[in-house]
């Protein structure tokens, strides 16, 4: 008995990726739709671009097949590692077979030019590419390191404010002082870890001093 060949057909998917929950993937997901990318087929991730750690992409990664389509809006959506950029690309167009269309850089659709001098222009770009992806990522990170670097220089503070001690640590920190009780006995007296008590009461003689 003659045996069928099963036909499979491509799918076209959708990746979206934001740093945090905080910022609005609209602009991407209207792209995406303008595209007719069914819904069900689109991967959203809210976390950082610096490596591949991330849920959704890797079950876009389970789920694609050869000859999908994969739409992106731009290349730092992908990541903004540049080495791991170029290594997911090569996974994803040589391992897996499956091309991929940035958005806002025609150039990189790999439907087209499949011959060496398209190939190769393709790769150009999107070395070009990954390196400003991450070249931004890092000035992005010095920008904050210098941004609270200023703002601490004048005075800002971060983190949670400190909480109130209680309203007998005076009378306790004086006995403890004066021997009359133990620091296990302070701590329990003032409600607070024997460690936090010591941190307290060694900022007070620094201050008396």
């Amino acid at each position: 008995m003659e045996e069928k060949e099963v036909l499979t057909i491509a799918e076209i998917y959708g990746y979206v990726r934001v740093s945090t929950k905080e910022q609005n993937e609209d602009r991407q997901m209207i792209a995406l739709r303008e595209l007719t990318v069914p819904e069900r087929n689109i991967f959203i991730d809210k976390q950082s671009g610096k490596d591949f750690e991330r849920p959704q992409y890797k079950k876009l990664l389970r789920k694609m097949k050869k000859d999908d389509l994969l739409c992106i809006k731009s290349i730092d959506r992908l990541g903004r590692n540049y080495e791991e950029i170029l290594a997911q690309w090569r996974i994803l167009t040589k391992d897996k077979g499956i091309d991929i269309m940035v958005l806002d850089m025609p150039l990189l659709d790999t439907r087209r030019g499949k011959d060496l001098m398209g190939t190769f222009l393709s790769d150009i770009v999107l070395q070009v590419l990954s390196f400003v992806a991450e070249n931004e990522r890092i000035n992005i990170r010095q920008r904050q390191a210098e941004g609270i670097a200023a703002a601490k220089a004048k005075g800002v503070r971060f983190g949670r404010p400190p909480k109130p001690l209680p309203g007998n640590f005076e009378e306790v920190y004086r006995r403890w002082e004066k021997g009359e009780i133990t620091g296990t006995a302070a701590a329990r007296g003032c409600r607070m870890p024997l460690s936090t008590f010591r941190n307290k009461a060694f900022k007070i003689k620094q201050s008396i001093k």
